[in-house]
């Protein structure tokens, strides 16, 4: 059930992924070159247009966020396997008798 799922996130992820790239034919070679590409690097100042620039207040809060949910988990599972733990301990000592 796992490798299917696994298969079908694949595939919703991999389908607009494919759909944005066209399918290059027999008739197209590699894209032409432009005068920039062939002097070398050329640092942009700025973004070319809007959809360029990365929204980092939104990202910095989403990876903050996942990161206290880990943390949260793992105290959490720590937790929850220390009570066992100490419930088992208290059934063996129930079980055993004491020695003077």
């Amino acid at each position: 059930m796992k490798s299917l799922a696994t298969l079908v996130l694949l595939f919703a992820l991999a389908a607009p992924l494919a759909a944005q790239q066209p399918a290059p034919g027999p008739a197209q070679g590699p894209p032409p070159k432009t005068p920039a590409a062939q002097d070398g690097f050329v640092p942009v100042d700025a973004p070319v247009t809007g959809q360029d620039a990365i929204p980092a207040p939104r990202l910095v809060a989403i990876a903050y966020g996942f990161i206290w949910v880990v943390i949260f988990g793992y105290v959490w599972s720590v937790k929850s396997r220390l009570s066992r733990v100490e419930r088992e301990l208290e059934t063996v000592s129930r079980r055993v008798p004491e020695r003077k």
